[in-house]
């Protein structure tokens, strides 16, 4: 078998998908997928597979990619070709393989969801009136106030507030410090709560934030009270400590524009991580403006809009 005509291929792809089945025990579905990708590939080149160069592959993802084909699927495609090539050259039916170093189109990284101003106020705007509430209020304030991942938020001291001042450190990934400063909102809330917390922390315990057992607060604990107190609000999404984080990047973008100032308050060793914030920014403009702007409506208005 040499594949050098479209029905030596066609026999070489028959060999590879049932050396997958009988000897590395692939399961069928993977196999019928296999199947399908490498004859769509060879739908488009049908000729003398051995022939086939970088460049000719390329124009079939360039192709796919058109045609719709997401990235992932494209990925799982370009695997099986790849693969098969492999296999065909310790068999001896090829000389190279074109596709070595191709890679797909990378995946669009989904945009984290973010809470509305007023979504957000919903979720923190509350009357505790137990120590429990108290802290959880002062929590969850403090997440949004300061952007502050979750296990930043489980690690906090009561050495990590910087005495009287309206500041909080917080040590985030590879050990780098940062200075946060703490809303007036987020402020009240933890006085409140601080006047409180020997009622329920055990003794010598230093953990800013301490469960009913009067130990550190579990992560486990902060997710669960949040999404409890989300759905008590009434909130229909799934509320989850990092997104606070994302809303707070957001919010911030949004009343000031300067991203290297959300990236210091973020934590983030590398500014390129915290552009997908500009990305939700641009979204969030790009919403007000078709609702918003005459020229940007679906449909024209009537004469009787103002």
């Amino acid at each position: 078998m040499s594949a050098q005509s479209a029905t030596d291929t066609r026999e070489a792809i028959e060999a590879y998908l049932q050396y997958l089945l009988s000897e590395r025990r692939y399961s069928a579905h993977t196999v019928a997928n296999y199947r399908r990708d490498l004859f769509a590939a060879l739908a488009l080149r049908d000729d003398n597979w051995a022939d086939l160069q970088r460049v000719d592959v390329q124009a079939m993802v360039a192709k796919w990619h058109r045609g719709g084909m997401a990235p992932r699927s494209l990925a799982r495609r370009l695997s099986a070709i790849r693969t098969f090539f492999d296999f065909g050259l310790k068999r001896g039916w090829f000389s190279h393989n074109p596709v070595k170093d191709i890679t797909a189109p990378k995946r669009d990284k989904p945009l984290p969801r973010v809470l509305a101003v007023e979504e957000a106020a919903a979720l923190l705007d509350d009357e505790p009136d137990t120590p429990i509430a108290w802290r959880d209020r002062a929590l969850f304030e403090l997440v949004y106030s300061c952007g502050l991942r979750l296990s930043e938020a489980v690690a906090l001291n009561l050495s990590t507030l910087s005495g009287s001042e309206a500041v909080l450190r917080v040590t985030g990934k590879g050990g780098r410090e940062r200075d946060i400063p703490i809303g007036r909102r987020a402020l009240s809330a933890l006085e409140a709560w601080l006047a409180c917390r020997e009622e329920i922390a055990n003794a010598g315990e230093q953990a800013l934030f301490v469960s009913a057992r009067g130990t550190r607060l579990a992560a486990r604990s902060i997710q669960a009270r949040l999404a409890g107190r989300a759905q008590k609000q009434g909130l229909t999404a799934r509320v989850h400590p990092h997104m606070l984080r994302h809303s707070f990047a957001t919010h911030m973008l949004e009343s000031s524009g300067d991203l290297r100032a959300v990236q210091e308050l973020l934590g983030h060793a590398d500014i390129s991580t915290t552009q997908i914030y500009t990305h939700l920014d641009y979204q969030r403009l790009a919403t007000v403006y078709e609702n918003a702007h005459p020229r940007a409506r679906r449909t024209a208005p009537s004469d009787s809009d103002d």
